[in-house]
């Protein structure tokens, strides 16, 4: 008895420090953003960079920037987490280096080259940037599904079967809750490199807060172009942390 409460002291203990740990990147978030708003407000500025750092200009980019992210990110797992299901059932398996091949293409191009290339096949918007963000980000989620699978142990795999489960309730109630932490990681590295690649949309007239960057470069103001790469900055620490919320959650008890 003593033993079994033992060990319960020990769990809550790292639940709560690792709870304690997910909060430091969102304070850190925060005092960054602070303290760039005081900026703003005590900054002898033009007015052209007035009328770019305004809310009203800012608003909008920022939806977009945010569309630019979760748009292309769900369609990444609808594609890539029944792909790597497939690729790890039976003869299907054959075909996993070929597959991962091919979508090791889209990361292995340099980013803003496959954006272009895309724009002057497709032609330029907001649709091409997000067929982009697609293929440049589609390989994390579907290796880590794959290897998510492909790491449960095989004797809870057998048990499953043993105790009279068909092949998809094995995969539903056994596979996927136990490669969930893994294929959550995916995701969160899919979402990181979507917010920092999003930025590129801007060369394709795809919109984001990457214009704020193109705008510093072209006009030649620093200002700018610094607030706009720490907003994206910002915006990656804040999704990489929902990221890791979700893993910390997702995670079985006892992993």
């Amino acid at each position: 008895m003593s033993t079994t409460r033992t060990e319960a002291t020990i769990d809550a203990g790292e639940s709560e420090r690792s709870w304690r740990s997910l909060l430091v990147q969102p304070a850190l978030v925060v005092l960054v953003l602070a303290g760039f708003l005081v900026w703003l407000s005590t900054a002898e500025l033009t007015s052209t960079e007035s009328r770019t750092l305004s809310w009203d200009y800012l608003q909008p980019r920022f939806y977009e920037h945010m569309r630019l992210t979760f748009v292309p990110a769900a369609i990444v797992v609808g594609i890539a987490v029944p792909l790597g299901i497939v690729l790890t059932r039976g003869r299907l398996k054959r075909l996993a280096g070929p597959v991962v091949a091919v979508a090791n293409i889209g990361q292995a191009a340099p980013s803003i080259g496959l954006i272009v290339l895309l724009a002057m096949w497709l032609g330029f918007g907001w649709r091409t940037a997000v067929v982009a963000l697609v293929a440049y980000t589609v390989l994390p989620v579907l290796r880590n599904t794959m290897v998510g699978l492909s790491g449960v142990d095989p004797r809870l795999v057998e048990s499953g079967r043993g105790m009279g489960m068909s092949a998809p309730a094995v995969l539903w109630r056994v596979e996927l809750p136990l490669a969930v932490p893994v294929i959550v990681a995916g995701v969160r590295t899919a979402l990181v490199l979507l917010v920092g690649t999003a930025a590129l949309a801007y060369f394709i007239n795809g919109g984001g807060l990457g214009v704020l960057i193109g705008t510093g470069v072209n006009l030649f103001l620093p200002r700018v172009l610094v607030a706009g790469a720490l907003l994206i900055a910002l915006l990656a620490l804040l999704v990489d942390w929902l990221g890791r919320v979700v893993e910390h959650v997702a995670r079985p008890r006892g992993l």
